[in-house]
């Protein structure tokens, strides 16, 4: 694929506050002024994808595509093995249209049960897409475990219930910074930094 420059303006191709933040936050090294896609009144299209790199490509291409500048989407969610990989590209519909995580987390332990491996991985897919439709998808994952109850108040989704390998908190008591530093999405950045010094 030819490489692609990026002018000042990219669009985040959410309508999730916690999301588009981290995202923001991670794209600041580039100086890029972020457009929210609510913003635009760009609407959500449905996740059809059977993967999340599929759901992140979708999203991007109906942003850049609608405002007629790059943007970049993610899709991520939650990998419980014990549930066959549940929630997966569903762990937002499992909060329900209230997007109520709480009850979301209590859906994973109680399908998960005493005796289940507690293993977990979150994955990240982001997808930078382009206004004649092009798109590149970077990738991240990062394993832990499942810990109930819920810890933490931080981050967003299933962040309290997820400890990276290697650590005694939560993301959802972890500082920002520090979960920033290691998440699936800081290592799905990584790629895309890489693709962004080249343009």
């Amino acid at each position: 694929m030819q490489q692609k420059s990026l002018d000042d303006r990219i669009v985040i191709a959410s309508h999730n506050p916690g999301k588009v933040r981290e995202i923001a936050e991670l794209l600041q090294p580039f100086g890029l002024t972020v457009v929210r896609a609510d913003s635009l009144g760009l609407p959500e299209p449905e996740e059809t994808g059977l993967t999340f790199a599929a759901n992140a490509e979708l999203k991007a291409i109906a942003a850049a595509v609608g405002a007629g500048l790059p943007a970049l989407a993610d899709d991520s969610g939650l990998v419980v093995p014990a549930l066959g990989g549940a929630p997966g590209v569903y762990s937002a519909r499992w909060a329900g249209p209230g997007k109520d995580f709480g009850e979301a987390m209590e859906r994973v332990r109680r399908e998960l049960g005493e005796a289940a491996d507690p293993a977990a991985s979150f994955v990240c897919a982001l997808a930078l897409a382009w206004p004649d439709g092009s798109c590149e998808v970077f990738e991240g994952r990062i394993d832990g475990t499942l810990v109930f109850p819920a810890r933490g108040e931080r981050g967003f989704g299933y962040d309290p219930i997820f400890r990276p390998e290697g650590e005694r908190e939560t993301f959802g008591e972890m500082e920002p910074g520090r979960k920033h530093a290691m998440s699936h999405r800081a290592r799905a950045f990584e790629q895309l930094k890489h693709r962004l010094s080249d343009v």
